[in-house]
């Protein structure tokens, strides 16, 4: 029998390694990112071209490279990072195993400009495959720049698989903000198709943090600082109130590497407990430093993964850390006194009493308006009483307001120009809702004259009604949650907000078949702006929400003009709704991963049907909800599962009356 074992041809086993570390167009950013750091660049720029498909080229002002070193940096298994055994146990740079720029060049056409600052002139090579087609003396800056195009053009079936250009562009931002977030004291800068994505000067951590994942995080960022023999733990987390559906805004790096770790995710999460609305994560950015003999970073091609020696003690310094930032948090805002992205604008001189301040003309309104709104409630804290509980005005007022108080508030309306109090009172009464006190009409009178008085939520379409058979058969609110529906075999409780959703959901679900949800227009459109992350996936979104209604453009960096949203969403939110809905679908909302339509509709029934909370619903509004429900294909359970109704017979009803 002939033998068959024999060796692979180098180009052959170079496409397979390269099957490990270049898996994307986002691997290769990765890649030359973290050898440009190592490099001790001060500056850095990423240039991207349809996605990374055509051309990804990083350019640093870095240490560059002899000739003869830039030909075997090219080499598999060529580095200067490592000598020896020890030198695995020792490791503070990013790279070290020798297989990127091999592995790049075995799937790419390469091309490398580097230039020692000693040196005259620096080295051009031209790679296509593994193979150097020519290597010659160029005129460059200091620094290296690489060039990779068109890649996987000798794999087709590699570059088959690629995903569209929005998500390979979304898996490259994620890399890029890894790398920025760990280097705040590098400038870097991204553009994408020759237009601009990121521009980011060198600084401090907490800017740097604002400047990549958005100025909603500028007053929303605690410290967090703990040294130990041991461990060191240092960065930034997000005050309870930034919490977010999605877990996109977590992270970790060791070392100065980032890494993925659900263990220590746990342990910042037992820190927040019971301090976090359900279903809400936090944000963080925490740098740990530790021995470098203490941790394995050599346990997947990617690096993102890291064992411990130690891992419980890990744990729980993490933990205490962010326990303790959180305390100091609630006692004391958190203060950096070299940079302004942890203050709130600064607040003008307040004074007590009938004083006045020349530093805050526009507070005398506001000011007789709380004066008017204490004297009628009978509170002894005046509004600028510093020492006053901020909710002295709720806890001590009567019943009603008395008629001076009346008469006071309104001539101070009539001086406004505004409606008088009896007026706000009768209109109010008219509508339902109940005006306990002073405090109450000045509450109604503050809220801007395009939104509602009541927040109420958005009538649901009318459909014809069900035939409730008699008064013993009406359908009952209880706590403004569920809905009592009477039937012939005993008594059925619907989760009005889980009913919705799966309304809402199949209707979704419906339009996306037909490509045709009804739209309703804006009478002027809105922009709205995101990160550069929220804005890819959006662009990755685009033709499904058009399905479902809505209608919007480009408009500027990162930036839409909305005309349009499904006919039956709120208003006046459009920037919440789109945030939210993008947070939701990036949690792939189940335990599988759904199709991109179907995690759509899930999310945007999901968000809708929530922010309609707890609400009053008319006689009409809940049998009409009711016939809906019953309507759907699946009414007992919303999408993910919940339950939208319990049925109780008229035997287990019996039974919880009979003796024992």
């Amino acid at each position: 029998m002939p033998d068959v074992i024999q060796l692979l041809p180098e180009y052959l086993a170079n496409q397979i390694a390269a099957g490990e570390v270049v898996q994307r167009p986002a691997s290769v950013v990765k890649e030359l990112l973290e050898n440009a750091v190592d490099a001790n660049a001060t500056q850095v720029q990423l240039i991207v071209k349809d996605a990374g498909k055509q051309l990804v080229q990083v350019v640093d002002n870095g240490a560059g490279m002899s000739p003869t070193d830039a030909r075997m940096s090219l080499e598999r298994h060529a580095t200067s990072k490592i000598r020896t055994t020890d030198d695995l146990f020792r490791i503070r740079t990013l790279g070290f195993r020798g297989e990127a720029l091999a592995s790049i060049a075995a799937v790419a056409q390469v091309e490398l400009r580097t230039k020692q600052r000693d040196q005259d002139t620096g080295s051009l090579l031209l790679v296509e495959g593994s193979q150097i087609s020519s290597q010659q003396p160029v005129a460059c800056p200091d620094g290296t720049s690489i060039s990779v195009k068109n890649l996987f053009f000798n794999v087709p079936a590699r570059r088959n698989f690629l995903k569209s250009n929005a998500v390979e562009m979304r898996h490259i931002l994620d890399e890029f903000q890894h790398v920025a977030l760990a280097n705040p004291q590098i400038t870097f800068s991204l553009y994408q198709n020759e237009l601009e994505v990121f521009n980011l000067p060198a600084g401090k951590l907490s800017q740097r943090i604002v400047a990549v994942l958005g100025n909603s995080y500028k007053e929303q960022l605690a410290q967090v600082e703990e040294v130990t023999p041991f461990i060191a733990v240092r960065g930034f987390i997000g005050k309870p109130e930034s919490a977010k559906k999605s877990r996109g805004d977590q992270f970790f790096f060791v070392n100065n590497r980032f890494i993925r770790s659900a263990y220590l995710n746990h342990a910042v999460l037992t820190a927040y407990e019971g301090l976090l609305p359900k279903d809400t994560h936090p944000f963080y950015v925490l740098f740990l430093e530790l021995d470098p003999k203490t941790i394995d970073i050599n346990v997947h091609p990617t690096k993102t993964e890291i064992k411990f020696e130690d891992e419980k003690t890990v744990y729980a310094i993490v933990r205490a850390a962010v326990k303790q930032s959180l305390g100091l948090h609630n006692m004391a805002p958190s203060l950096d006194f070299d940079g302004d992205v942890n203050f709130a604008p600064i607040q003008p001189l307040r004074l007590s009493g009938n004083e006045r301040s020349s530093f805050d003309p526009d507070d005398a309104p506001r000011d007789a308006l709380a004066s008017a709104a204490a004297r009628a409630a009978g509170s002894k804290a005046s509004p600028r009483d510093k020492n006053a509980r901020p909710d002295a005005y709720e806890r001590q007022i009567p019943p009603r307001p008395t008629e001076q108080a009346k008469r006071e508030l309104e001539e101070f309306y009539k001086a406004l120009g505004q409606v008088s109090v009896p007026d706000v009172e009768h209109e109010a009464t008219a509508k339902g809702v109940l005006v306990p006190s002073a405090v109450a009409f000045t509450a109604a009178q503050a809220v801007p004259p395009e939104l509602p008085v009541t927040p109420a939520a958005a009538p649901a379409p009318q459909l014809p009604l069900r035939d409730t058979g008699g008064p013993g058969h009406k359908v009952l609110q209880v706590h403004q949650q569920y809905l009592l529906v009477p039937v012939k075999s005993g008594m059925m409780l619907i989760d009005q907000v889980a009913a919705r959703e799966r309304i809402l959901y199949e209707q979704y679900a419906a339009e996306l078949e037909r490509e045709n949800g009804a739209s309703q227009t804006l009478l002027f459109p809105r922009t709205v702006t995101f990160t550069p992350q929220d804005f890819a996936v959006l662009l990755e979104l685009t033709e499904t929400l058009q399905a479902l209604g809505f209608r919007f453009s480009e408009f500027g960096k990162h930036t839409i003009a909305v005309e349009g949203i499904p006919a039956d969403v709120p208003a006046r939110h459009e920037k919440e709704l789109l945030e939210g809905l993008i947070e939701q679908f990036r949690t792939h909302a189940g335990p599988v991963k759904l199709d991109r339509r179907e995690q759509v509709a899930r999310a945007l029934a999901r968000r809708v049907a929530g922010s309609a909370g707890q609400v009053r619903l008319s006689e009409v509004e809940m049998n009409a909800l009711v016939d809906r429900l019953f309507a759907c294909q699946v009414p007992n359970y919303a999408p993910d599962g919940r339950r939208t109704l319990v049925l109780m017979e008229l035997g287990q009803l019996q039974d919880l009356f009979r003796r024992p």
